[in-house]
């Protein structure tokens, strides 16, 4: 029998189911068919088994309804031989959050009667207080799953604590649906006043005084030399951006950063021409949670450290790897170790840079820039400092 009733409901769930979804209405009326289990106090020696029973509600409001309940309990004593029939009916109170979502969590607070049938000793009708809490999930307007807890206090032959738990089906008719705003077409424009037409004068065409396809009124630098490229604004285009424009520029490609002279050069050490940097190059990158591979987002800094390197020759610095404090510190050195390592590799394998320049060095979790104690500043830790030097 109660496989059956176990199908039936199953069924039922499944019977009527579809993708669309509601919320909790007004004014509606509901039915309800649960099954779960019920657990008894351990003093009342009575086993867990499963709880049958059925709902029938009405909405007040999307938020506040009432639901009267009936329940079945066929259960066995732990230390005796018998069967024992539990009854429960009577009423709750439910209290909806979030009625107009999909799932609609609520809290309930209720009184019933208790009947006991069987081997008992006192069939008296008990009256019991329960408070808990439950879910609907809509899956249409006419249906919702739910799932509900509930605590029972009551006294039988001394105060009981009884646990029950279900899940079940929510199915609503009637109700309250608040209809969409209608939408008020705007107001028609008043007839435009009919002009007597008026002949337009010839468009006169900005002057363009140098030549370089950018008009005098947007010409932000005015007097460019003929044939000379420009950007948007008729300046002259400055690839490397170090202050001289490419058609003055006699040492084109110089590293972002690099102080040049008036030619577009750095300065030159005296007795071999060999080109020196006056400002070292920097880099700091970060990582994921225990990754040591590089982001897209850092390549255009390793390409300015690569420029570096291959502008400078006699350059050369250490990549230092960081961790922050979750693992081990065996673990975090060898980490460390590797994204210092995998920087390395990628400047020298992209940039052609011969890695007997660069030396990598992992510290672990040892060398903290934050304090280890969110997430952000643990991301912080995860990083990777290098300065590389002509010197």
């Amino acid at each position: 029998m109660k496989k059956k009733i176990s199908l039936l409901v199953i069924t039922s769930l499944l019977a009527i189911a579809s993708a669309a979804s509601a919320g909790n209405k007004a004014e509606s009326f509901s039915i309800s068919p649960v099954i779960g289990g019920y657990t008894y106090d351990g003093r009342q020696h009575l086993d867990t088994n499963l709880v049958y029973g059925a709902r029938a509600g009405y909405n007040f409001t999307k938020e506040l309804g009432v639901e009267a309940l009936f329940d079945f309990v066929a259960t066995e004593p732990t230390k005796a031989s018998g069967d024992v029939n539990m009854y429960r009916y009577g009423g709750e109170l439910l209290y909806h959050f979030f009625p107009d979502n999909k799932l609609v969590p609520y809290i309930a607070a209720g009184y019933a009667g208790l009947n006991f049938e069987g081997d008992v000793d006192d069939r008296r009708t008990r009256g019991a207080f329960d408070y808990g809490i439950g879910a609907k999930y809509f899956l249409n307007d006419n249906f919702a799953l739910r799932t509900d807890i509930r605590h029972l206090i009551y006294k039988f032959d001394r105060s009981n604590s009884n646990l029950e738990y279900t899940i079940g089906a929510y199915i609503p008719f009637g109700g309250v649906t608040q209809a969409a705003k209608p939408v008020e077409p705007p107001p028609e424009p008043a007839p435009a006043p009919v002009a007597e037409p008026v002949a337009a004068p010839a468009p006169v065409a900005p002057a363009d005084s140098d030549k370089d396809g950018v008009v005098d009124p947007l010409d932000k630098c005015p007097g460019t030399p003929a044939g000379v490229k420009v950007d948007s604004d008729g300046c002259p285009i400055d690839s490397d951006k170090d202050g001289v424009p490419d058609y003055l520029d006699k040492c084109p490609g110089t590293p972002v950063g690099v102080k040049v002279d008036a030619e577009g050069c750095p300065p030159q050490k005296a007795a071999t021409g060999e080109r020196f940097c006056s400002k070292p190059a920097v880099l700091e990158i970060h990582f994921d949670f225990d990754k040591s591979d590089i982001k897209p987002m850092y390549h255009d800094e390793l390409k300015t450290v690569g420029d570096f390197l291959m502008y400078f020759p006699n350059a050369k610095g250490e990549i230092s790897g960081h961790t922050d404090s979750i693992g081990s510190n065996k673990y975090n050195q060898k980490l460390s170790e590797r994204r210092a390592v995998s920087v390395e590799k990628y400047i020298s394998s992209t940039f052609g840079i011969n890695p007997g320049r660069i030396t990598t060095k992992g510290y672990g979790e040892t060398k903290p820039v934050a304090s280890n104690k969110t997430k952000a500043d643990r991301a912080k830790n995860r990083r990777i400092e290098a300065n590389f030097t002509c010197e």
